[in-house]
């Protein structure tokens, strides 16, 4: 009997051990790029140097900012475009940008706050963090106040603005590993 029940748990050790891998091997198949990294890393994004505008339609969203969901952030522009399936722009808003731009590229939402200070020292909510620029923390945000004022260019912040309103739609959109396209 002993040997017998040493078998059958060898084999359910054998089993469970099989599981764990297969279930570690696919979590890992499906992290976006930038998770599980200390500092989210860009790579050159489409047309990341200067995507073409719509004259016509300074709001429609920039040819070249990538396909599938996504939230497209234009440094020249100041403005935002939550990208849904389809490519259909659910949202599009002007922001405030931060003192310090992270570079053209794709990154991926790694953390998220629902309330907390900000670098400027400014109560914010809805924070969306995506990229890390020589050590300054770079997402949207919106101030508790609703205020927008431009950054201080003396400090290295990296909070981009949002009205309140926007910061919600942004919150509900951009879950961790959510893509970001940052653009010219």
């Amino acid at each position: 009997m002993a040997g017998s029940s040493s078998g059958i748990v060898a084999g359910l050790t054998t089993a469970a051990l099989v599981t764990v891998g297969v279930l570690a091997y696919q979590a890992s198949a499906n992290v976006p790029a930038g998770l599980g990294r200390p500092h989210a890393t860009a790579s050159p994004a489409p047309g990341a140097s200067k995507a073409p505008r719509d004259s016509r339609n300074p709001t429609a969203l920039p040819a070249g900012s990538g396909t599938g969901e996504r939230v497209v952030y234009s440094l020249d522009d100041d403005r935002v475009w939550l990208v849904g399936a389809g490519d259909k722009v659910q949202r599009t808003f002007e922001v405030t940008p931060s003192a310090v731009d992270p570079p053209p590229g794709t990154y991926a939402v790694t953390s998220r706050s629902n309330r907390v200070t900000g670098s400027d020292g400014v109560p914010v909510e809805h924070v969306v963090r995506f990229a890390d620029v020589k050590g300054v923390v770079v997402g949207f945000s919106a101030a508790v106040d609703g205020s927008t004022a431009e950054p201080d260019p003396r400090l290295r912040t990296g909070g981009i603005r949002e009205s309140r309103a926007d910061g919600e739609a942004m919150w509900q959109f951009a879950t961790i590993g959510e893509k970001v396209v940052v653009i010219r």
